[in-house]
């Protein structure tokens, strides 16, 4: 039984790191989870103020069938492709979440209250099929707290901008470098100008660029663990967090710069950075390591739920981690490349590998939906 004092403990971690101006949004979603009510009383006790959505995490939750029975009994039904069965359940459930979270989208004026839904990530090297995909999704769901998620691969990047251009909301996922971010951070601005030269209202249009973060670490760590010196073992568990917090750097630069200080004055939104990938990998170091160190105003953390359970347990937030930091990240970064580990060649290979592993993702929820149909009688191809 948790005691008042436990409760107000658990409550004041996760309120804490709200109040340093981080945006909790929960990294899952599932119908069961949207049913149940569990959502809602995440939103509740726990701070959560959005949701994002990826090809893996709709895997987990449609492959197990669990709450979507009656769906694909009528999907089956109507003979549909399996593409479009994918398409109907995913939509809906972003739909519903959506609905869950719009009082948290009205009484933050848009800050919060999204829910992201991902391009198929078999487009992910194709502009054009991109930003079509994108425009359908959001058309499907048909809220106004949704954001496509649309990754940061050098087809994706003139997508985001015809996206935002024509009044979506994105956000922008997989992002790994640094260089990468600035081109991200580019694009949107050049959709804002876009969308204002088109006479779109841009306090409508928000954003937010997904930075990845335990990845880093667990490609860099194991490049480290290799070397065995004592200099690459003492640097372990560096990198992800100083590439995050010269990330913020750049975000701050960019967004006090003329560019858009010019698009402010017409209401344009900042494009926060979101750290993402924030579920710690090595059993070495505290789970709620990218939670802790990751705290600076206006951004956001999606966390899976066992990294928000381990912050709101026990989680110590202590205000910015950030902003003072950016000295120290530098060395760090340079530290490893001193020791011949490739920056550049690891944020390149970790680009790769996330669109791959979302492919593998999104083609198994494919083969699980065509088995549910076929079961039912009915052809999936």
């Amino acid at each position: 039984m948790i005691t008042v004092t436990e409760a107000t403990a658990t409550a004041g971690a996760l309120r804490r790191l709200s109040e340093a101006g981080v945006s909790i949004w929960l990294d899952d979603l599932s119908r069961r989870r949207i049913e149940s009510g569990n959502l809602a009383e995440l939103i509740e006790t726990k701070h959560v103020v959005g949701v994002t959505t990826n090809p893996s995490i709709f895997q987990a939750a449609i492959g197990s069938g669990e709450g979507y029975e009656e769906q694909l009994a009528d999907l089956a039904t109507r003979g549909v492709t399996v593409d479009e069965a994918v398409r109907m359940m995913t939509t809906a459930d972003v739909r519903a979440a959506a609905d869950v979270l719009r009082p948290v989208y009205e009484a933050t004026g848009g800050r919060d209250g999204w829910v992201s839904i991902e391009v198929d990530p078999r487009l992910a090297h194709d502009t054009r099929a991109t930003v079509a995909e994108a425009r359908q999704l959001a058309w499907l769901v048909d809220r106004p707290n949704v954001m496509i998620k649309i990754p940061a691969t050098k087809a994706g990047l003139p997508a985001i901008t015809e996206v935002i251009g024509a009044g979506i909301s994105v956000n922008v996922t997989l992002i790994f470098s640094l260089e990468r971010y600035r081109e991200v951070m580019d694009a949107y601005l050049a959709g804002l100008e876009k969308a204002q030269a088109a006479g779109l209202d841009l306090s409508g249009i928000h954003s937010v660029a997904s930075f990845f973060v335990s990845r880093v670490d667990s490609e860099i760590d194991k490049r480290l663990t290799l070397l065995g010196t004592d200099e690459a073992l003492a640097l372990k568990g560096k990198a992800a967090l100083a590439n995050a917090r010269l990330a913020y750097e750049a975000y701050e630069n960019v967004f006090a710069g003329d560019r858009f200080t010019a698009l402010a004055g017409a209401r344009a939104n900042t494009q926060r950075p979101l750290w993402a990938s924030t579920g710690v990998k090595d059993p070495a170091f505290r789970d709620t390591l990218y939670v802790e160190e990751l705290v600076a105003p206006g951004t956001v953390n999606t966390m899976p739920e066992a990294t928000l359970n381990a912050a709101a347990d026990h989680g110590a937030v202590q205000g910015d981690t950030v902003t003072g930091g950016y000295a120290q990240a530098r060395a760090d970064l340079a530290a490893v490349e001193r020791l011949g580990i490739s920056y550049d060649e690891v944020v390149e290979q970790l680009e790769q590998e996330g669109v791959a592993k979302f492919e593998v993702a999104w083609q198994d929820l494919l083969d699980a939906v065509t088995k549910s149909l076929d079961s039912k009688g009915v052809d999936g191809e």
